[in-house]
């Protein structure tokens, strides 16, 4: 898990305005922090199927919550995918 100190700090530089915490683009952030962790996970662990079905969902949320900001405003989803280095179509 993220710790909260890094939680904090991902959602101060991907909020969109003052309080904000479930903005999609916060979301996204956080999403991606954890995606990338449990990867890192389940290269040591192999056998872990539980975590993996958990990275499949967590992908798959991400994925619906960049299709949703793509179709909002894209410029901001090329920014944010480009901030994240999160590949795209």
């Amino acid at each position: 898990m993220t710790d909260n100190e890094t939680k904090t700090k991902l959602i101060q530089e991907y909020a969109r305005h003052e309080g904000d915490t479930g903005s999609p683009d916060v979301q996204i952030a956080l999403l991606t922090t954890r995606i990338i962790q449990l990867t890192n996970h389940l290269r040591i662990n192999k056998h872990d199927e539980s975590s993996r079905r958990g990275l499949l969902k967590m992908v798959g949320q991400r994925r619906r919550l960049l299709a949703y900001v793509r179709r909002q405003d894209f410029q901001r989803y090329m920014s944010l995918t480009e901030r994240l280095n999160i590949r795209r179509k």
